[in-house]
């Protein structure tokens, strides 16, 4: 398939490169699929969230000033396997989750069982089609495998209705939902790239309590890496708040309901200030992303229900990994 792709898109890229003159030097990112082939991956999500109830005592130090700290952890496996190719470049990818583990602490409020609703998924697969420059072309399959999940995350109680539980579903949704953004977010990914080149798109926000957020991400080529096993993109990431969500980005609740402990009972959570930092090898001969590691800290600020005390401040550190397994 490489070499399929590569007459194609030389075909276009030599155009392109005619046609302005200055484009010589500029390296083309492509997503490929070899017949037989299975990729397996390896994602793990780290996250630790603080909140600070000091301020709703005035920011009193003293013996009654209290921080919770809660931890949770995804460490999943999902392999992708190609069941069809076509001549022109796109694939039809099988993905089977593999294997899902999660762990949390520092809360009380956690489910009977103990196991998060995404631990349900292991053995289950879905179909997508993903274009040569990494845009995934349907997401339904996987979309409605993240709504099973939403939902085994709600319980019906007597007296309070539909409760949502602690579960890890938008760290699911982080990590699937945005494969090989870094590269099908090029505004002109025919033209190729060079050293140096910047370029933006947005990615997800998983957290605890129920947040339809997103954060901005500015890509740059930074350098051209030649190894043993193929000539290797390092591609930078910065994080920054976004002020919008875009409509199409799957929702896994559904109906009304209250979120589970501190969560549901804080309000009005506003992003005072998100910043951080990644990198991704893409391997440009493979035409595969390598691993990739991104790391942010988030700030937000909210308060208790009708007015009580004052504003809470809670801070949320994300690490987010991708690696590619032997």
């Amino acid at each position: 398939m490489k070499a399929i792709l590569s007459t194609f898109f030389a075909v276009l890229v030599v155009g392109a490169i005619a046609g302005c003159g200055g484009a010589a030097g500029k390296t083309l990112l492509t997503v490929d699929f070899q017949e037989g082939q299975t990729l397996r991956y390896r994602f793990v999500s780290n996250r630790q969230t603080t909140v600070d109830w000091g301020a709703a005592q005035g920011g009193s130090k003293s013996k009654q000033h209290k921080v919770d700290t809660f931890h949770e952890k995804m460490d999943m496996v999902v392999a992708y396997t190609p069941i069809e190719i076509d001549p022109y470049g796109s694939a039809t990818i099988k993905a089977t989750y593999k294997s899902i583990k999660t762990s949390r602490s520092g809360q009380k409020h956690l489910r009977g069982s103990g196991n998060d609703p995404i631990e349900t998924l292991v053995g289950k697969t879905f179909t997508f089609t993903v274009g040569p420059t990494g845009k995934i072309e349907d997401y339904s399959q996987m979309e409605a495998l993240i709504r099973q999940a939403g939902e085994k995350a709600i319980r019906q109680s007597p007296s309070h209705g539909r409760i949502k539980d602690p579960d890890m579903t938008d760290d699911l949704i982080t990590t699937q939902r945005f494969l090989w953004d870094s590269v099908s977010s090029m505004e002109n990914p025919l033209e190729g790239i060079q050293v140096g080149q910047t370029w933006n798109s947005k990615l997800s926000i998983p957290t605890q309590m129920v947040l339809r957020k997103a954060r901005n991400v500015t890509y740059t080529l930074d350098e051209i890496r030649p190894t043993e096993q193929g000539q290797i993109a390092v591609i930078r990431s910065s994080y920054s708040p976004a002020k919008s969500v875009p409509s199409n980005w799957p929702v896994a609740y559904t109906g009304r309901f209250q979120v589970s402990g501190h969560f549901g009972f804080l309000r009005g959570y506003r992003i005072t200030k998100l910043q951080g930092e990644g990198e991704e090898l893409f391997n440009i001969d493979t035409g595969r992303t390598e691993k990739y590691n991104q790391k942010y800290q988030m700030e937000l600020n909210c308060s208790m229900p009708m007015g009580l005390g004052g504003v809470i401040p809670i801070t949320v550190k994300q690490n987010l990994t991708m690696q590619l397994l032997p």
